[in-house]
């Protein structure tokens, strides 16, 4: 498997920039090396994203490639000096008044006014007169934005040149601007770090995402990418990519307490009695378990996502290889596998770390894995905090999707906000059971009660 080569080129291409003496034409990209150009702005899953994407079309072409990391307003001038093949996540342009040519759209987002939920948060674009707005007036932004500014006089307007996105986050979180615009996968990766943040109202046109050419390029090459594209929207790669590093988005909500309560009165007696069986062999409570299985499918034995993780359990094939199971939409089988699995993660945990934290933490790695759990507790420790206490450990989960974190780390990118969530809902679930249902097993872990409905983001408090 081609690998992405992040060597000396691309520095020589950034110096090489920078030097008026240096005209030396870039290689064509099928003699061996695509040279790919990405914001500097662009981090967290958006850039995993963006990386895998173009590792997999290099492989089809069988070339390795470079990645050139430029700020966003060097990469039009970057792409029209031929200094690279071509540049990724960047907004489509149907036209080609501005001398590039765009290929297929990928990834629709839609833009957002961002505000501390705590200070301000207005409901309409008139809401904000008289009040700060930040924007990158750096980034590729729509074009309706323009039109936006000059209508609005009355807005404060704070065009802040080349300051990435999440820092402009930043600075609303700590009450420094009103408000900010970003579109949703930056305030995504904002909302893991500042829980105070919240999308006020969507603003705008949703923008397409897309690979951005010269329009002079080599055909063959602008060819190549519309039939990648063409190829992973028809097989179902595409989809499964965008559910991978993005699903979790629109996944952070207030828990459904109402819901839940209803299906403890008319799903949970039809599956309770394989709930208690699995308890039996593996001596977790059953409550947990059925607490699991609502996160997971909301006790639906037929639930199966995007990426092929399917059941009541929610398994992914290789856990389910791995637990010698043979369907995993047999709900007995589900149970069982996912109650074996949860054991086993809990099991493997250093036997000093005591109850209620190694459940905790082993629901975190059946979420995540078990090496990116480990991950987060190598940060916790490097943090000196307690690695053994989950009270400590999710404070670092979430940084699992920080590039200056994750790329010093064993494992790399994970989303670890979502193991994070996952286990505060769980134990939300878990201790409505146990009110509910009073009889409890003595091996089960112990938790202060909760207050229930409130939201997720508020359980996600990510300070160092």
């Amino acid at each position: 498997m081609h690998k992405p080569q992040f060597c000396i080129y691309p520095i020589l291409l950034a110096l090489c920039m920078s030097l008026s003496s240096c005209d030396q034409p870039l290689p064509s990209w099928n003699t061996g090396k695509l040279v790919v150009i990405v914001s500097e702005n662009i981090q967290g899953a958006q850039a995993e994203f963006e990386k895998e994407l173009v590792q997999q079309f290099s492989e089809q072409q069988h070339v390795t490639f470079d990645l050139m990391e430029l700020p966003p307003e060097k990469i039009k001038s970057a792409l029209l000096q031929h200094k690279a093949h071509m540049a990724v996540a960047s907004s489509r342009n149907d036209s080609s008044e501005d001398g590039l040519k765009y290929g297929p759209g990928y990834q629709t987002v839609r833009w957002l006014v961002v505000c501390d939920r705590n200070h301000f948060l207005p409901k309409k674009v008139e809401d904000l007169l008289g009040k700060s707005v930040a924007i990158d007036s750096a980034t590729d932004k729509p074009d309706w934005l323009e039109k936006l500014k000059l209508r609005t006089a009355g807005i404060n307007w704070r065009d802040s040149r080349g300051i990435p996105a999440a820092e402009l986050l930043d600075k609303v979180a700590d009450d420094t601007s009103d408000c900010a615009i970003a579109n949703e996968l930056q305030f995504s990766d904002a909302l893991e770090f500042h829980p105070n943040l919240a999308a006020a109202f969507d603003i705008g046109f949703p923008s397409r995402i897309a690979w951005a050419f010269p329009a002079d390029t080599d055909p063959r090459l602008y060819q190549q990418a519309q039939d990648f594209f063409a190829g992973i929207e028809r097989n179902g790669t595409l989809r499964s990519l965008l559910e991978r590093y993005f699903g979790h988005i629109n996944w952070l909500a207030t828990m459904d307490a109402a819901t839940f309560i209803s299906g403890i009165d008319t799903v949970l007696p039809r599956y309770r009695r394989l709930f208690e069986e699995a308890a039996t062999v593996t001596g977790i409570d059953w409550r947990l378990l059925a607490a699991l299985a609502y996160q997971e499918s909301q006790w639906n034995p037929l639930a199966t996502s995007y990426t092929n993780v399917r059941g009541m359990m929610m398994l992914t094939e290789d856990t389910a290889d791995r637990m010698n199971v043979e369907n995993r939409l047999d709900a007995q089988e589900s149970i069982l596998a996912g109650a074996r699995y949860l054991a086993m993660l809990r099991d493997q945990m250093p036997g000093r770390i005591p109850e209620p934290d190694r459940t905790w933490l082993a629901l975190a790695a059946y979420n995540q894995g078990y090496s990116h759990l480990e991950d987060a507790r190598i940060l916790t420790q490097r943090a000196r905090m307690n690695a053994d206490s989950w009270e400590d450990v999710k404070k670092w989960l979430p940084y699992l999707n920080h590039p200056a974190y994750y790329k010093t780390l064993k494992h790399g990118y994970a989303r670890g906000s979502e193991a994070v969530a996952l286990v505060e809902n769980i134990r939300n679930y878990y201790d409505m059971l146990k009110r509910l249902n009073p009889d409890r097993y003595p091996s089960g872990p112990e938790q202060a009660a909760y207050q229930l409905i409130e939201p997720l983001q508020k359980l996600l408090i990510h300070s160092r």
